[in-house]
């Protein structure tokens, strides 16, 4: 009688081992060619089924399908995990080069919108550029202060100037000192702005555009404090 090989067990008949179902390499749907010499061998460590007593040999039976089903179980769960953690993996290098390319991406915009802020900038006419007059309308003043900022700040501009003088470059302030358009306090600062402060609505522009950009960084800055405060 041959020896086949099942699990640890050796069955003695091919009927025990359809019934077993669980001849080395049947599970992965191959039989390795084993030589007699090592098939004696291997058969010699087992236990022949024909051995055990007749009310067992189920319960083996049963115990080497699940030792094999388990086996197989762990396998499978062993490949599942690797897969997910590739697939982890990879999902992980995807989000970190989206990530990278939006700071890319506003890194760049935001460098785009300095240059196009110092582009208007660059547009705009200094206070030197106008020629002095006698006196100004309201209109010549505002057209000025137009032509002397970037066009996304001039309304911020003129809104705290309509508070705070109605575009009168000559108003003052008795009780404080306040003086000119943006009602510098005192009067005197737009001195560093030029020597005509008192009756150049340029100079005193220049001078609260230069006010507003340091402190507030821009009009429209000083524009959202004043909203807030009634001061600036």
């Amino acid at each position: 009688m041959s020896r086949i090989s099942v699990r640890g067990f050796a069955v003695a008949s091919a009927t025990a081992v359809t019934t077993v179902g669980a001849v080395v390499g049947v599970a992965s749907g191959s039989t390795p060619a084993v030589d007699d010499n090592n098939f004696e061998a291997t058969a010699a460590d087992t236990t022949l089924l024909a051995d055990i007593p007749a009310g067992q040999q189920a319960q083996v039976q049963t115990a080497s399908l699940t030792q094999q089903a388990d086996a197989q179980a762990s396998a499978a769960d062993a490949s599942a995990k690797k897969s997910a953690e590739e697939a982890a993996r990879i999902q992980a290098a995807k989000d970190a080069k989206s990530k990278k390319q939006a700071a890319e991406d506003k890194l760049e915009k935001e460098r785009q919108a300095k240059e196009a802020e110092r582009a208007s900038r660059d547009e705009v006419r200094s206070a030197s550029a106008f020629a002095t007059q006698s006196s100004y309308t309201v209109a010549e003043v505002q057209a000025m202060a137009r032509q002397m900022m970037p066009a996304d700040q001039f309304q911020c501009f003129s809104n705290i100037v309509d508070h705070e003088s109605s575009w009168n470059y000559r108003a003052s302030n008795p009780s404080s000192g306040a003086y000119g358009l943006v009602q510098a306090l005192p009067g005197s600062k737009m001195a560093s702005a030029g020597a005509d402060w008192q009756t150049n609505p340029a100079t005193q522009i220049k001078w609260g555009l230069s006010y507003m950009n340091g402190r507030y960084d821009s009009p429209c800055g000083a524009w959202s404090f004043w909203q807030a405060n009634h001061w600036y």
